[in-house]
């Protein structure tokens, strides 16, 4: 019987980049919180969680594709609800 699949492309255990598409507006983003079988919410629909698509790592975690000014969604975040704290290490909003 093969292994079952898992719901995002990536299947380490570091955080990675995502590239996210909802199934229902078709908004797209990226995020450079993005994790195995983690998913976001769509700031449009506020649906149900969103998979990335498409997942790269991160060659320098704490440096590549982050724009430090803007906030990472926690409250969209599945992986930030799943650990009670940001899973990118900031602060919690």
């Amino acid at each position: 019987m093969p292994p079952k699949a898992g719901l995002t492309p990536y299947q380490g255990k570091s955080r990675c980049f995502g590239e996210f598409k909802c199934p229902v507006c078709n908004r797209k983003w990226q995020s450079a919180n993005s994790w195995a079988n983690m998913g976001q919410k769509c700031e449009n629909c506020k649906g149900d969680f969103v998979y990335p698509y498409k997942q790269t790592q991160l060659l320098k975690p704490d440096e590549d594709h982050i724009n430090r000014n803007k906030d990472h969604p926690q409250d969209k975040c599945q992986k930030c609800r799943q650990l009670g704290r940001p899973c990118n290490g900031g602060s919690w909003r």
